[in-house]
C-alpha cells in the first residue's frame, strides 16, 4: 500500500525532466531513461495496487465474519426477554448489516493510512521541492473547511443511525410476510403488504440517501477549496514563468503533484463521513455487546441431582411479571415424582410461564423453584435443562437433516437409539417415504415437513433425550386422531416411572394424571383428580362442560 501510494509522487517528480529536458531542451538521451523511468512507475503501481485490494478484500472479510461469530455468540446467550423486545429482523440487521457498515471503516481507514497518507506526503514533498510558496497559496483555503465538516459529521452520524432503524425495520418486513405467506394468500391482502414494504423501504432509501449526500459533500467541499488554490497558483505562478523565474517544467511539475493529491486527499477527507456512518453502525453493535444475560449459572452452583427420577418439583409462591401484569400470581404447587401433572386453564392463565420458568428461560420476581430440596437458581444451566425433555405446539425445526433434527445436542447416540425414538414416535413410515431417509433436509423451519411430521419429530427428540421430567405442552396437537392415539400410547410408555407436567388445551387426554393443577390469571386455583375436581364445580368443571357440552 505504501509502495502504491509512493509511486504518485514518483510520477510528478519525472513530470519536470520530462518537459524541460525532453519536451523544451530536446534532449535525445534523455527519452529513454525517462520513459524507463515513468514506464517502471506505472508497473510497481500496478503490481502493488493489486497486492493491496487483495489483502483489503481478504481482511474485511475476515474481519466481518469474527465480528458476525462474536456477535451471535453472545448474542445466544441473551436470555428469552431480549429476543421478545428485540424482532428477529432487528437481530439480523444488527448481525448482517451493522457488522457490514462497521468493516466498511476499516477498509477505509486501512487504505487511507497504508496508500493515500503515504501519496499525500510523497506528493507534498514534490511541491514543495519545486516551490513551497506555491504550496502554500494552494493550501490556503483549507482551513475554511474545518467547521462544514465538523456539521457534517454530526448530520451523516444521525441520519446513518435512522438508516440503520429504517433497514431493521425493512427486514422485520420481510420476515413477517415470509412467514406469513399463507395468510397473507388466503386473505388476498398481497397488494397491502406491497404497499407497506413499498412504505418501509422508501423510509429507508431516504434516510440512506441523506446520509450518502452528507458523506458526498465532504470530499466536494475539498475540490472547491481546491479550485481557489488551483486559481492562486495559477496567477502568481504563471507571471514567474513568463518573468522567467520558473520553467514550464517545474510548473508542469507543481501541477501534476498538486492535481494528484486531491484524489487521495478526497479519500482522507471522506473518511470522516465514512467514519461517523460506521461510528452508528459501531454503537447498535456496541448496546448488543452491553446487553447481558441476567439469567446464568450461580458462581458456585451445586452438585447436579443425584436422583432426579425420584425428586418432587415444587412452585412456592411464584411470581413473573411481564412488564406490569404478572403471568404468574403466587402460583404454588407441588408435582410428585414419577407422577403426570396437568396444568389447565383458559388462555393466558400461566400454564406456559410455569415451563419458562421450571427451565430458566425465564426467572420469578418472586417466589422460590424447587427440585427436591435443592433451588432451581442454585443449579448450573446446563445441569437444570438436562433434567427435562420439552415437547412444545410449535415443535422447532432447523434447516438440517431429519436425523440432526432428531438428535440435536443428545451425546453419544447409537443407531440402535435412533431408531427406537424414530419407532416410538411414528415417524418410521414417513422417513421410508423420504428420497433421502433420516438424511433428507428438512427444509427451513421444518418447511418440508406437514404440521403433524414436525411434532412427531419434537417427539422423537424428546424421547432420545430420555430426560427425567417430561414437559409436554399440548405435544399431540398437530396429529390427526389415528397418529395421537399411537403417540399417546409411547408417551404414555416415556413417562413412567418420571416426573411428566403436561399443559392440557383438550381435557380428554389428561383424565387419567395423577393430579390436574387448575389455572385461572396466573393463580393456582384448584388441585386433585379429574373426578373430584368435577364433584367441587368451580373453574374446571367450566371448562370440562364448555367443552363437552356438543357430545
Amino acid at each position: 500500500m505504501a509502495i502504491e501510494g509512493s509511486m504518485l509522487g514518483a510520477l510528478s517528480y519525472i513530470v519536470q525532466p520530462m518537459f524541460d529536458q525532453v519536451f523544451i531542451a530536446g534532449d535525445r538521451a534523455a527519452v529513454g531513461w525517462v520513459a524507463l523511468a515513468i514506464g517502471m512507475i506505472f508497473v510497481v503501481r500496478a503490481v502493488s495496487a493489486f497486492g493491496h485490494r487483495v489483502l483489503m478484500q481478504g481482511a474485511g472479510l475476515r474481519i466481518i465474519t469474527s465480528m458476525q461469530k462474536d456477535m451471535l455468540s453472545h448474542l445466544i446467550t441473551l436470555d428469552s426477554r431480549f429476543f421478545q423486545s428485540n424482532p428477529p429482523g432487528t437481530l439480523i440487521e444488527r448481525v448482517r448489516g451493522d457488522t457490514a457498515a462497521a468493516n466498511n471503516i476499516w477498509a477505509v481507514v486501512l487504505g487511507v493510512v497504508g496508500r493515500d497518507v503515504v501519496s499525500l506526503i510523497a506528493l507534498l514533498a514534490v511541491a514543495i521541492s519545486v516551490d513551497w510558496l506555491w504550496t502554500l497559496i494552494a493550501v490556503a483555503g483549507a482551513p475554511l473547511l474545518l467547521g462544514p465538516v465538523v456539521a457534517l459529521q454530526r448530520y451523516v452520524r444521525k441520519r446513518t443511525f435512522a438508516a440503520r432503524d429504517a433497514a431493521a425495520r425493512l427486514s422485520n418486513r420481510l420476515d413477517e410476510i415470509f412467514h406469513g405467506i399463507n395468510t397473507i394468500k388466503l386473505n388476498t391482502s398481497e397488494v397491502r403488504e406491497n404497499t407497506r414494504f413499498s412504505s418501509n423501504a422508501g423510509a429507508y432509501l431516504k434516510q440512506e440517501m441523506h446520509a450518502r449526500v452528507g458523506q458526498a459533500a465532504i470530499p466536494a467541499m475539498t475540490d472547491f477549496v481546491a479550485a481557489i488554490g488551483f486559481a492562486g497558483v495559477l496567477v502568481y505562478g504563471g507571471n514567474q514563468i513568463i518573468d522567467g523565474d520558473k520553467t514550464v517544467g517545474e510548473f508542469m511539475s507543481f501541477f501534476t503533484a498538486m492535481g494528484l493529491i486531491f484524489e487521495p486527499l478526497r479519500r482522507v477527507a471522506n473518511v470522516t463521513g465514512a467514519w461517523q456512518a460506521a461510528r452508528a453502525s459501531l454503537e447498535r453493535i456496541q448496546d448488543v455487546f452491553e446487553a447481558a444475560p441476567t439469567i446464568t449459572s450461580p458462581a458456585t452452583p451445586k452438585p447436579a441431582i443425584a436422583s432426579p427420577e425420584s425428586a418432587d418439583i415444587t412452585l412456592d409462591n411464584v411470581t413473573v411479571r411481564y412488564g406490569t401484569e404478572p403471568a404468574l400470581n403466587g402460583a404454588s404447587f407441588t408435582a410428585k415424582a414419577g407422577q403426570t401433572t396437568a396444568l389447565v386453564g383458559a388462555s393466558g392463565a400461566g400454564k406456559s410461564t410455569v415451563f419458562n420458568v421450571l427451565t430458566r428461560l425465564v426467572d420469578p420476581s418472586e417466589g422460590v423453584i424447587k427440585i427436591h430440596d435443592t433451588k432451581s437458581i442454585d443449579l448450573g444451566l446446563a445441569d437444570l435443562r438436562a433434567l427435562y425433555s420439552v415437547v412444545t405446539q410449535d415443535a422447532p425445526m432447523f434447516d438440517e437433516s431429519l436425523r440432526d433434527n432428531i438428535i440435536l445436542n443428545t451425546k453419544d447416540v447409537t443407531e440402535d437409539a435412533l431408531a427406537n425414538a424414530v419407532e416410538a414416535a411414528h415417524l418410521t413410515e414417513v422417513v421410508a417415504n423420504l428420497p433421502m431417509g433420516l438424511e433428507s433436509p428438512a427444509g427451513p423451519r421444518g418447511s418440508a415437513l406437514s404440521g403433524g411430521q414436525r411434532q412427531r419429530v419434537a417427539i422423537a427428540r424428546a424421547l432420545l433425550r430420555n430426560a427425567p421430567v417430561l414437559l409436554l405442552d399440548e405435544a399431540t396437537s398437530a396429529l390427526d386422531a389415528q397418529s395421537e392415539v399411537r403417540v399417546q400410547e409411547a408417551l404414555d410408555d416415556l413417562a413412567k416411572n418420571r416426573t411428566t407436567l403436561v399443559i392440557a388445551h383438550r381435557l380428554s387426554t389428561i383424565r387419567n394424571a395423577d393430579k390436574i393443577v387448575v389455572m385461572d390469571q396466573g393463580r393456582v386455583v384448584d388441585e386433585g383428580r379429574h373426578d373430584e375436581l368435577l364433584e367441587r364445580g368451580g373453574v374446571y368443571a367450566g371448562l370440562y362442560a364448555l367443552q363437552f357440552a356438543n357430545t
